[in-house]
């Protein structure tokens, strides 16, 4: 099993704080999985430089680990017709923020200000919708503790289903009331969702 060499070690010790991670996870091109769907480990994330929303997590889950965070995901669940995000939630001073590795100008990085998960949860909720401008955000999960997982997660040359699925079957909260009239997003939002970082 691959372990962090001392130049990757430094790296990651010197990201000690949730912005620093997350200025970090901005520099790491996203991956559009090309060659097929992967769940990447933090060594082959941070190695090869692209991960998606989960693999970013992952990553900066583990760096918060190394500072003294829990590493937690937290699972943002949307209707069918959408693909559903995963953040990294840490709290400080008995506030909750997220890191977030996504391509677009929404769904990012959360500052440490919301008093539960819910309130993080939810603070995704306008920003969370279609190219039509519908509104798609369903449930959240609790956070998923990954040191349930051993250390294996972090070093695996194989991807993490395990933990995809788990993502999946760990208890959810519905984000909305069961009779609910949405209002669809602003042209000038559907705009602004569309902005992307990477092509």
């Amino acid at each position: 099993m691959p372990e962090f060499t001392k130049k990757e070690t430094a790296l990651l010790k010197s990201l000690d704080t949730p912005a620093k991670t997350q200025d970090f996870l901005n520099t790491i091109r996203f991956n559009f999985e090309e060659k097929g769907e992967t769940v990447k480990s933090p060594i082959r994330t941070l190695r090869e430089r692209k991960g998606h929303c989960l693999e970013g997590a992952l990553l900066g889950a583990y760096i918060l680990s190394l500072h003294g965070f829990p590493p937690l995901l937290l699972h943002l669940k949307t209707a069918k017709n959408d693909f559903d995000h995963v953040v990294a939630p840490f709290k400080t001073r008995g506030r909750w923020g997220a890191l977030s590795k996504t391509n677009h100008s929404v769904l990012r990085y959360r500052d440490p200000v919301y008093k539960n998960i819910r309130e993080l949860a939810m603070s995704y909720f306008h920003e969370y919708f279609t190219d039509d401008g519908k509104k798609n955000l369903r449930q959240y999960s609790r956070p998923l503790n990954l040191e349930s997982f051993g250390k294996d997660w972090i070093y695996s040359e194989k991807d993490l289903w395990n933990i995809d699925r788990k993502l999946d079957k760990i208890r959810h909260y519905a984000a909305l009331p069961t009779k609910i009239e949405l209002r669809s997003a602003d042209p000038i939002e559907r705009l602004a969702g569309k902005i992307q970082e990477y092509h």
